[in-house]
């Protein structure tokens, strides 16, 4: 059996499959709207990164054509802001991506951890 090399750096998981993830986890406690969503990611982030509105809004979209979350306009005449929360279907979807994805955390956190202890240790 060949075993080919992969001459990437593993970063374990995409952007937009981690902040799918962090939607449907911030909607299982409660309902957000969309800047509710991004300034939440931000301060669990300790604000070391933030996801864009171009980002999130088609996330939304895109989970409200799935069913996997519900929407509504708080004011309907103004269509201003639109609050989301979970449904059954986004909360099965959401534990299955959430066992998926556990692994290639864990792997990235002992790729980041080797490279600091290894690179960045106190002698």
């Amino acid at each position: 059996m060949i075993k080919t090399r992969n001459r990437q750096f593993p970063t374990k998981i995409s952007t937009t499959s981690f902040v799918k993830l962090y939607i449907l986890h911030l909607l299982r406690e409660k309902s957000y709207y969309g800047n509710e969503i991004i300034d939440e990611i931000k301060k669990r982030l300790k604000g070391k990164w933030e996801p864009s509105p171009g980002m999130i809004y088609p996330l939304l979209r895109e989970f409200e054509e799935e069913n996997y979350i519900k929407g509504w306009w708080e004011e309907p005449d103004k269509r201003s802001i639109r609050h989301y929360k979970l449904t059954e279907e986004g909360y099965k979807h959401y534990m299955k991506i959430k066992l998926l994805y556990k692994d290639n955390f864990i792997d990235s956190l002992t790729i980041v951890e080797c490279i600091l202890e290894d690179v960045y240790k106190e002698n």
